[in-house]
């Protein structure tokens, strides 16, 4: 397995995400275009980046100064046990108000609250598992 958010790690994510029908068809039907970075918490900046347009991950690379959308951060032992075990609803809210998952960019609130952005994002962490 590669490291997480490695390069390899992130073009097996692409490949993954857009595998997925609950990702890559559900955000093509609201014409979702985004640049995802993620990472660990207390770093500077994030390790890698998954861009995305109309719903399909088109790029799966390091983080090298790309303008973000969102900036998902967390320890590396949560990632890996969300990785191992993909949180529903319940858990990624509380991940997110216990600062376990920080959005350094992007607002956490406005995506949840959407029911065509909350489902595939909480799909994303099952698909991560995959990577």
């Amino acid at each position: 397995m590669a490291d997480l958010f490695s390069d390899e790690w992130m073009k097996s994510f692409q490949e993954q995400w857009n595998a997925e029908p609950g990702l890559a068809d559900a955000l093509s039907k609201i014409n979702f275009n985004s640049t995802i970075a993620y990472g660990f918490d207390g770093e500077d900046t994030p390790r890698g980046v998954l861009i995305v347009e109309n719903g399909k991950a088109t790029g799966g690379e390091l983080y090298n100064g790309q303008a973000l959308s969102w900036d998902l951060r967390a320890s590396f032992d949560n990632w890996n046990k969300w990785l191992a075990k993909p949180p529903g609803m319940m858990g990624l809210g509380m991940a997110y108000t216990s600062r376990k998952l920080k959005f350094n960019v992007g607002d956490y609130g406005a995506m949840i609250k959407d029911p065509r952005m909350a489902g595939p994002f909480i799909k994303s962490f099952t698909v991560m598992g995959r990577a």
